[in-house]
Parts: structure tokens; sequence; C-alpha cells
């Protein structure tokens, strides 16, 4: 599936700093977010998502995969610490429900916090867990970033049925990615904070050593080409800057700076007609409940 093409902006405006909560979680559901749709497809298609699934979304950021998820019948709920994220989430999913921190509507459920506030002992356990934020965004001296996923997978396998599908997902080959080069930015602007963590491309094992820390059984993968479309130049850099992978490089340098390099990166993906076009694949792992 082709991604849409947002929004053109005949001036590129500056990307909301990450203190800008509620202006970056804007940028990520209405131009991010939506590059990774193939990928929600794919994984849906693949399980068969439907009326019998009851699915926990780790990390679920602004909804828009547990919203295509509740469009197959699937009975949802999404976890997250992003305030501003949920708060659109909750826009889109739960419209009626009113400002607070937990919601509940037709089956729906919205939380702010962890994967082990999910927990609900009036419902039946869930049979799908999914965690869509794509291994690949942190450091190769520290993990972080994949220790933190396996905790929340660990905490949230006692929510689920025995042999329920977990699903993990990662960049692709960097060959196969040409977002990769932009990324790297991040990682040359890091350099001056030794502790930074910056982006690298995902190792062929990312995944599958990820589930084995949370104690899961690896039963399949796949790989969806996820190409990343933008309207303009402005559109991409917003975009960009609101996935949270230039965090650190603007704290090595500035917001400016870190913009500028992000530019140049993307000037080789910008077509005839003034969108920015890159090529990318992504993979996703299965894995089961014990």
């Amino acid at each position: 599936m082709t991604p849409m093409l947002v929004q053109h902006h005949p001036h590129p405006a500056s990307a909301p700093p990450a203190a800008d909560g509620p202006g970056r979680a804007r940028d990520w559901a209405e131009i991010q977010e939506r590059m990774l749709v193939p990928l929600y497809e794919a994984v849906y298609q693949h399980l068969e998502v439907g009326t019998r699934t009851r699915l926990l979304g780790l990390g679920c950021g602004s909804g828009l995969a547990l919203l295509m998820a509740a469009a197959r019948g699937a009975q949802v709920t999404g976890v997250d610490t992003d305030n501003a994220r949920m708060d659109l989430a909750r826009e889109r999913l739960l419209p009626e429900s009113g400002a607070g921190g937990g919601h509940r509507h037709g089956g729906t459920k919205l939380l702010y916090g962890r994967p082990a506030e999910a927990g609900d002992a009036t419902r039946p356990a869930y049979n799908l867990v999914t965690a869509f934020q794509p291994v690949g965004g942190c450091g190769p001296e520290e993990d972080e970033e994949a220790d933190g996923l396996a905790a929340a997978l660990a905490a949230a396998v006692p929510m689920a049925e025995r042999g329920s599908a977990v699903v993990l997902t990662g960049w692709g080959p960097p060959e196969r990615c040409a977002t990769s080069a932009v990324l790297r930015v991040a990682g040359r602007l890091t350099e001056r904070l030794r502790t930074a963590t910056s982006w690298r491309p995902a190792l062929r094992d990312d995944l599958e050593e990820v589930a084995g820390r949370a104690g899961l059984r690896p039963d399949g993968s796949g790989r969806v080409a996820c190409p990343f479309g933008y309207a303009d130049m402005g559109s991409a850099v917003r975009g960009l800057m609101s996935t949270g992978l230039f965090d650190a490089a603007v704290a090595a340098s500035d917001q400016a700076t870190v913009e500028k390099e992000v530019i140049e990166a993307l000037h080789p993906h910008v077509r005839a007609d003034g969108t920015v076009w890159m090529a990318n694949v992504f993979r996703y792992l299965v894995a089961r409940t014990p």
C-alpha cells in the first residue's frame, strides 16, 4: 500500500522541539505514523485479526494501529507513557470519552502508563500483543530501548493466553532502507555526547534476542515495504523529527543544526515535483507466549 502524501506547506516550518509534546505528537499522527500502515496491515492479515481478537498494544502512541484493528472487529486495549500521543489516540478511538487517565468505550480501553497497568480481571485474557515501535533506534553501546521493550513484553505475558501471538517490529537491512542515510545524521551529531543514544540499523537477530529476553518463542517473521512519502521537504523534516530518533542529536547540538543536516540528507530523495520519497523495508517477528 502506498502511503498518502501529507498536506503541502510551501514554506517549510521548523519542527516542534522535543519539549513541545502536543505539537510533536500531532506531527507524528498527521505525517509520520501513516507510513507504517502497510506494516500494520501485513501483521493483521498474517494473524487474521478479527472479532475474536483481544489485542493489547504496547506503546500504542496516537492509536492508528489500534484503530485499524478495531475496524476489523478486534477488542483493543492500548497503553503508553506519552500523554500527548495518547490524547490523540483518545480523539481517534474514544471521541466522546472526555478527559482522564484511563478510558473504556465499546470494548476499547486506553491507559496512560506502563504495560502492567493493562491487566483487567473483568475481561478475558489477551490473545495478541503488539509492540509496533521499530527496533533499531538504539545505540550499539547501550541497548536501553531493547531492554525496555523486553521488560514491557515480559510484563504483558501474564496477561495473555498461553500460546498467544506477540509481534515485534524492526527496520530492515540498511541497503533496503533509504531512510537509513537520513537517520545516520543522529549518530554523527550525538558523537559529541558519549552517553547519548543514537540510531543504528537493526541487526538480523535483534528481534529474536528481544523476544528471548522476554521469555517468548519465535514463530515466524515477514518483511513489508513501507515507503516514506512526503508532500514536501518541510513535511519530511517535521515527520522525521516527530519520531524522537533525533532528540539526542538535538541535545548534542541544537535543533536548527539537526534540521539542516536532515534536509541535506534528504536532498537525494526529492523528486521533480518537490515530493520526498524513500523506499524502506521493515521486518516483523511473531513470537508466542509460554
